[in-house]
């Protein structure tokens, strides 16, 4: 699990890059709270029943995010390279959570443990700025997926998940995109068909 020094102020300047601009000082803050964790295929980043404490930064892999309803696992969010994961009302409220998150490829995350992260942004405007920013890109991305959902085709759905994340697409099982989807895998196995064709 030991990564190099070098790595982690890379995380940081790609985070204050997508995020926020910071100053030396700033980026020196941001990396010291970064913790570097690997993960297997298959492995649990967090389990039912677990209290979220961080937001977590995918540098490489991709994960799934899901929960149980009636027996069946339901697919809520697919994180790919260079995006956030986090739960974020087990987050905020410090209470377990009903979702889980699991490795679908061996995965390189990066922790930004949410006490830290919020310590360091009192003293330091441009941390506050990156974590707001990613506070908002992550309820956008939840209400993009609620859209699609809720007013999108089948079809429609399907052919924006392309458009938006295309690599999720090539990369993740079939189950877990439809499931994403809301369809089952025959109706996605039709809808790719069909788009196919066009």
């Amino acid at each position: 699990m030991k990564e190099s020094i070098y790595a982690t102020r890379d995380i940081a300047r790609e985070l204050a890059r997508k995020y926020s601009t910071m100053t030396h000082d700033e980026l020196d803050v941001l990396e010291s709270i970064l913790v570097p964790i690997r993960y297997n295929k298959g492995d649990m980043i967090l389990r039912e029943g677990e209290i979220c404490e961080n937001i977590y930064y995918i540098e490489k892999g991709l994960v799934r995010q899901f929960y149980f309803k009636n027996g069946k696992q339901i697919t809520e969010h697919l994180g790919e390279d260079h995006t956030i994961v986090m739960c974020i009302e087990s987050l905020f409220r410090e209470e377990p959570t009903k979702l889980q998150v699991e490795a679908l490829e061996p995965t390189l995350v990066y922790a930004l443990p949410k006490q830290h992260l919020e310590e360091v942004a009192l003293h330091n405007v441009n941390i506050q700025i990156l974590y707001r920013k990613i506070l908002e890109e992550s309820l956008i991305i939840s209400q993009v997926h609620a859209d699609l959902v809720r007013f999108e085709t089948a079809q429609a759905r399907y052919k924006k998940m392309c458009k938006l994340w295309p690599q999720v697409v090539l990369r993740a099982p079939l189950v877990y995109i439809a499931s994403y989807l809301q369809m089952t895998p025959e109706t996605l196995s039709r809808v790719r068909s069909s788009t196919l064709l066009e």
